[in-house]
């Protein structure tokens, strides 16, 4: 009688029309099934075929697997449970009081053992037929990661304070809360954004999607958080304010006279005076693109900064740099040709840029149509900004530089290439 009530539960609660169904412990020796609605053509069949092999998707009674069908939360909870490996230390059991009977409850109780979710993020329920956000899938896979490898853990405080490459952003629409896990699932390749730069915290997966995901999972979760070039920028900018030493071959020197180590959080976010008492200025960001044309571009960040539409030439001998300031000015004399000269170092002092990246993503910077007359900057108004300036890619380049340095004050960070 229980094992024929647990069946009815099933079927009432859509499960075995939905196509997961409950885990029978072998994900090995699933026949591959050809589905009507994914022709050979279709973007996400490799990774479909493998999630059904393995036995973490089932397909419909119609013969179609409804690529484009929306995940619930139950749905998404059960096939990382499927995926994850190893044995989580302790098995948890009776987590939400609404899965009770419900055909997700044993694989939702084990995906909370491997640290995808908590119950404290669902105090009024898990509502298992919710569909999932992308914002909580990106919760999820970054704490399993998190749970498993102790580095992906620290990746996270890591990326807790940093420029995640986002249109949401500065534009609004991801929580604070939200950057590390997002930050996470980017830089692994694991989730991506959408191609005006959104991430779309608030929209669904589809199970297509979802199979994707899972494939990649599979093979992310073998491996190091230190493995992820993307990610290890957005660690470096979340903990001193660049990605320098990430995406570029240039490491710190030494303070002079001594063997402390220079390092680019000694001089952000201290005001400093610009010259001809013309106001105060502060630095809090630098990031580095990795671009050697306007479409051969290597890292996350040179990708939010420079596309076709970018209004400088991008030069083979040098990385474009971008540095976020914020300027008080004293007076109302103050405009971005002035500025140019204002602090006596070329890091600090940039340039106006614009590009369709930097529209999509909301980017503040300065306008490029007058130098002179542009009111960017008022008197006692506190303006942040984005700016480009421009370091070597080799020893000895072009401008006669083998490094960079920038000065606040008494504080410099300072750095070259190499010896």
């Amino acid at each position: 009688m229980n094992d024929l009530k647990k069946v009815t539960q099933l079927i009432l609660s859509g499960a075995l029309v939905f196509g997961i169904f409950p885990f029978t412990g072998n994900t090995s020796q699933a026949a591959v099934v050809s589905f009507k609605d994914v022709p050979t053509t279709h973007w996400a069949k490799a990774s479909i075929d493998a999630a059904v092999a393995k036995g973490y998707f089932k397909g419909y009674s119609d013969g179609t697997f409804k690529p484009g069908a929306t995940v619930t939360r139950a749905e998404f909870a059960v096939l990382l449970a499927r995926v994850a490996k190893g044995m989580p230390e302790k098995e948890q059991a009776n987590v939400f009081q609404d899965l009770s009977g419900h055909w997700s409850e044993e694989e939702v109780n084990r995906a909370v053992s491997f640290g995808f979710l908590k119950s404290l993020d669902y105090p009024n329920g898990f509502k298992p037929g919710m569909a999932l956000t992308r914002e909580e899938m990106a919760k999820w896979l970054s704490s399993g990661l998190a749970a498993q490898h102790e580095d992906f853990k620290q990746a996270l405080k890591d990326t807790e304070k940093t420029l995640v490459p986002v249109a949401e952003y500065y534009k609004g629409g991801l929580k604070k809360a939200a950057y590390p896990y997002v930050s996470v699932v980017l830089g692994t390749g694991l989730m991506g954004g959408y191609p005006d730069g959104t991430f779309g915290p608030g929209k669904t997966t589809t199970r297509a999607e979802a199979a994707v995901i899972l494939s990649r999972y599979e093979q992310v979760q073998e491996s190091k958080a230190t493995s992820y070039r993307d990610l290890n920028e957005m660690r470096e900018v979340g903990l001193t304010g660049t990605n320098l030493i990430s995406a570029t071959p240039y490491v710190y020197s030494k303070m002079y006279g001594t063997n402390i180590v220079n390092s680019f959080d000694r001089i952000t976010e201290k005001p400093f005076k610009l010259r001809n008492n013309m106001g105060t200025m502060t630095i809090h960001r630098m990031v580095v693109a990795d671009a050697h044309t306007k479409t051969d571009i290597k890292n996350v960040y040179g990708k939010m900064f420079i596309d076709k539409e970018y209004t400088h030439p991008v030069r083979e001998n040098y990385y474009d740099v971008f540095v976020e300031a914020t300027v008080t000015p004293n007076g109302d004399n103050l405009n971005t040709l002035a500025f140019l000269n204002l602090t006596g170092n070329s890091l600090t002092s940039g340039y106006s840029f614009s590009s369709g990246t930097v529209e999509s993503y909301g980017i503040p910077n300065l306008p490029e149509k007058e130098y002179v007359k542009d009111g960017v900057f008022k008197k006692g108004i506190t303006k942040r900004f984005w700016m480009l300036a421009r370091l070597n890619r080799a020893p000895g380049g072009p401008i006669g530089s083998d490094g960079g340095y920038i000065m606040v004050g008494k504080d410099m960070a300072s750095f070259g290439f190499p010896m």
